[in-house]
């Protein structure tokens, strides 16, 4: 399971979030009926978890499981901290 996906579901609560066959990696999180406080909570520990900064900017980008694991995966090749 990709960290984003355990992230949500230890978020939501919601164990269908850990399965990409029920929940896709395209799926809208804030479509899915995830509010913009959970979303927010996510940024908090994909930043925690991964050591990446995710800023108001990226946050406006960022709209999928997909996006997330992309963004993640990116700023982690260039290193913590790396990028603007």
């Amino acid at each position: 399971m990709s960290t984003v996906r355990e992230l949500l579901v230890e978020l939501t609560g919601t164990e269908e979030f850990a399965d990409a066959g029920q929940v896709g990696d395209d799926l809208d999180l804030a479509a899915s009926g995830i509010d913009s406080g959970d979303l927010v909570r996510l940024v908090l520990l994909v930043e925690q978890r991964a050591g990446v900064e995710i800023t108001a900017e990226d946050m406006e980008k960022l709209q999928t499981i997909a996006d997330y694991e992309r963004f993640v995966a990116e700023r982690s090749a260039t290193g913590a901290g790396g990028g603007a």
